[in-house]
């Protein structure tokens, strides 16, 4: 009988990249082919100590005591491979696995799992435990990488020099970074994965709170990222509370501004839509992107179907008992108890009907008792919250007893902080928590330690939707909610000011920190909204520019529109609003946006208020720009630049300037608009303001395209390329690759030319960009349409080529020499 290593042990697994292509081109032989790759392997892992804990398929899983021998073992086996038809992966990691009577458990045999998933056949990747154990000179370092597992990023290595793709990891996707692996639900994640493979286009993942729904729809979406040619979005909807705001929000996340059917359309995309019990009104709408996106595929998760055509609903079941041990035991070694399967944890867990949330809660508690001093509380904890006559499913009353227990256990400070952190309607920082809830660190990482709070990316918070709710209750009962929420709206009113009045000198960060509290701020606006009139449009009209760059527009426009009719706010307030909403209309194409612009320019008038005018008359300006009325955009520019001139606003200046430029160079004044794009770029370069050196090389490129001197625009339009991607701004990065575009269409590189024209055009379509620019449109037909004329067939199938291109891989066209 096996023994199998135990403390420090070094596991490695194995996998034959390409099984069923290989099947398929073998026929017969493969089972031949197959058996020899066992031999070899087998041969290859003994000779070096290893033991065979599992196979399963065509793949491997072995233990090392020694780390180097692992590594020799997988150099060996790969080496009498090298000759032979098999391609195989394989990943090495070092941990502490637990031992049961099945074999390992635990987070460390995952990680190992997930390290050989990311290779390529003849590839051998090691994790960061096993590098620091073994001889580094023949590793080559790989980076650092999100795994499927996704917790936090791991830095890879590489055994030996051969050149592979890249690995197949978690750097391209939005999903979130998690506490730890999903244990358990290995037959749930496989019938998930090929469910949505198979062609089930809406999967809904039901259950009660606290049966790890979002872990395992989370884990499906990590699995099938790579195979989903468009990418793989994760939309949380907790912090919603207006079923119209869905499609918005999906819209915001991919990005798809407005117009999600066109964005969706010809694309091949994975959407996770999380927490939707709250919202199934929304469901109809939902139905309707499928019409049009035979490429889309969404899993929601929900606490009940949506109940619309194509839904296939999977209903969640508890853990099974050896996963739910499993589960426990590892929960509790993060609470630094090193435990071992046993007749009590078992009870524990069948007391706590295999929920997982349950169970974390549970296990957490191991750090002060002892599994049977724990089995007795909760034994006896059970029986009495759950006798009573509680309208809700057996398990669910179970949960919330468990919680109620551990809730009963805390000590009175930290029962008030948990109830009071209810009022964060997503994930938190500290600094709120302790301006809004008068966080003390120490009690706030208590709860982290009882599992009651989870923390997430560098200073912030998140409690669980379904720990939410009952904390939620806490607070309505101790009297101090309207107080709490309140102090919320104030604390997020104050944020947006802040953020407002460093939209220019800081607009990254600013913009970043409010899309991260968006669904706090949300909250805010919707208390406001019932109890102070006047700040709700205070707060609406702090976050207009927000909503403006970063494509919230409907959501952005309604509220606006909803709290200007509600408040009688007059002055600075209504003025900062009404400019917000009439620059959102405006770039939605819509001509009402000018008399909002119009009413909040006379406001600023009115006031005095220089700095305000200068900006809300910039605002019209870029309105006007969009709706083609470039001479009196031109005459509110200068206006705008004279303001900030006179007023000693250096980078308001800037601004300014390059909406003069920009309207210059759209009536096609190259003498007037050289030399101050010139100016424009001096001044971003004199002041280290990226944006203006952008704009500046930008318009002297299109000043030279005007004059037909290619190779000049060609240049100028890579260098305002190479200052645009920093600011991470979309638009502004397919103008210039489309202007790149041109420019080698100029020089008579017509495909190369127009397959980057095609590249950017596609971009705008998927963001339902709607706005029609004149004299770009001019430029394109000019060089690209004559150029798409003259080609005929292989012009269209250069322009096919470019329009189906990634936009990243279009970047590089440019940047290059083609």
């Amino acid at each position: 009988m096996r023994t199998l290593p135990t403390g420090t042990v070094t596991l490695l697994f194995t996998d034959i990249e390409g099984s069923t292509s290989l099947l398929n081109s073998l026929g017969d032989e493969y089972v031949n082919v197959l058996a020899e790759h066992r031999r070899i392997l087998r041969s290859a892992f003994a000779e070096r100590g290893g033991v065979e804990v599992d196979t399963q398929g065509d793949a491997f899983f072995y233990a090392f005591t020694r780390a180097g021998d692992a590594v020799e073992a997988a150099s060996e086996g790969q080496d009498a491979l090298a000759e032979g038809p098999i391609r195989v992966r394989i990943g090495v990691h070092t941990g502490e696995p637990l031992v049961t009577t099945e074999g390992y458990v635990g987070i460390d045999v995952h990680r190992a799992a997930r390290i050989a998933a990311a290779a390529h056949g003849g590839q051998v990747v090691i994790s960061q435990s096993t590098r620091d154990l073994v001889d580094a000179a023949a590793l080559r370092e790989l980076g650092v990488h999100r795994l499927k597992d996704l917790t936090a990023p791991e830095r890879l290595y590489q055994l030996g020099d051969d050149e592979f793709p890249p690995l197949r990891t978690l750097d391209a996707t939005n999903l979130p970074v998690t506490a730890s692996p999903l244990l358990g639900r290995e037959k749930e994640l496989e019938e998930l994965v090929s469910l949505l493979t198979e062609g089930s286009r809406l999967m809904t993942v039901t259950g009660p709170g606290g049966t790890g729904k979002t872990r395992l729809a989370l884990q499906v979406a990590a699995e099938l990222v790579g195979t989903v040619a468009d990418g793989v979005f994760w939309v949380p909807l907790a912090g919603l509370s207006d079923p119209e705001l869905v499609l918005p929000e999906i819209a915001r996340t991919l990005p798809a501004r407005d117009d999600l059917v066109g964005y969706l359309r010809g694309k091949q995309l994975l959407l996770l839509l999380d927490n939707f019990e709250h919202l199934l009104a929304a469901a109809p709408d939902l139905a309707s992107l499928f019409a049009g996106a035979d490429g889309l595929r969404v899993i929601v998760t929900s606490r009940a179907p949506l109940r619309i055509s194509g839904e296939r609903e999977y209903a969640l079941e508890p853990l099974p008992p050896q996963d739910a041990v499993t589960l426990f035991l590892e929960r509790a070694r993060g609470v630094g108890k090193d435990l071992a399967p046993d007749p009590t944890i078992e009870s524990i867990c069948r007391h706590l009907d295999g929920l997982p949330l349950a169970i974390e809660l549970a296990a957490a508690r191991t750090k002060l008792l002892s599994p049977e001093a724990l089995l007795e509380r909760l034994d006896r904890a059970l029986s009495l919250l759950t006798g009573g006559a509680r309208d809700a499913p057996e398990r669910q009353r179970t949960l919330r007893a468990t919680m109620e227990w551990s809730h009963d256990l805390l000590d009175e400070e930290s029962k008030r902080l948990f109830a009071r952190l209810s009022v964060f309607l997503g994930s938190f920082p500290l600094g709120a928590a302790e301006a809004v809830c008068d966080a003390d660190l120490d009690v706030l990482a208590a709860l982290v330690d009882l599992s009651l709070l989870k923390p997430i990316a560098e200073d912030r918070f998140l409690m669980l939707e379904t720990i939410r709710e009952f904390a939620a209750e806490q607070l309505e009962a101790s009297g101090e909610a309207d107080e709490l929420r309140r102090r919320h709206a104030d604390a997020f009113r104050s944020l947006a000011a802040e953020c407002y009045a460093r939209r220019v000198d800081a607009e990254a960060g600013s913009s970043k920190r409010l899309e991260s509290d968006h669904d706090d701020l949300r909250g805010a606006l919707e208390w406001l909204a019932a109890n102070d009139p006047d700040g709700e449009l205070e707060l609406a009209g702090a976050l207009g520019w927000f909503w403006l760059s970063h494509s919230h527009l409907t959501e952005g426009r309604r509220r606006l529109t909803d709290a200007l009719g509600r408040s009688r706010a007059e002055g600075s307030v209504r003025a900062t609003a009404l400019t917000a909403v009439g620059g959102i209309a405006g770039w939605q194409g819509d001509a009402a946006g000018t008399a909002w612009l119009d009413e909040g320019i006379a406001l600023w008038r009115e006031l005095g208020d220089v700095a305000e005018l200068a900006y809300a008359l910039e605002t019209l300006g870029w309105v006007l720009f969009a709706l083609g009325d470039n001479l009196p955009g031109l005459a509110v520019f200068e206006e705008s630049l004279e303001l900030r001139r006179t007023s000693g606003d250096a980078l308001g200046e800037m601004r300014s300037l390059a909406g003069v430029c920009q309207m210059l160079v759209a009536e096609s004044e190259v003498d007037r608009a050289e030399p101050l794009s010139r100016e424009l770029l001096e001044l971003g370069r004199d002041r280290g303001d990226l944006r203006s050196e952008h704009f500046g090389h930008h318009f002297l490129g299109d000043c030279a395209l005007i004059r037909r001197d290619c190779d000049e625009a060609e240049d100028l339009y890579r260098a305002s390329l190479r200052a645009a991607l920093p600011l991470g701004d979309l638009l502004e990065t397919s103008f210039e690759v489309q202007g790149v575009g041109m420019s080698a269409v100029g020089k008579g590189d017509w495909e190369r030319g127009l397959r980057l024209v095609a590249a950017g055009s596609a971009l705008w379509e998927s963001i339902g960009a709607t706005v029609a620019i004149p004299f770009w449109d001019a430029l394109m037909d000019r060089y690209a349409g004559a150029a798409r004329e003259r080609l005929g067939s292989e012009g269209e199938a250069a322009w096919a080529e470019g329009h189906a291109m990634p936009f990243d891989d279009a970047v590089t066209l440019a940047l290059g020499s083609g």
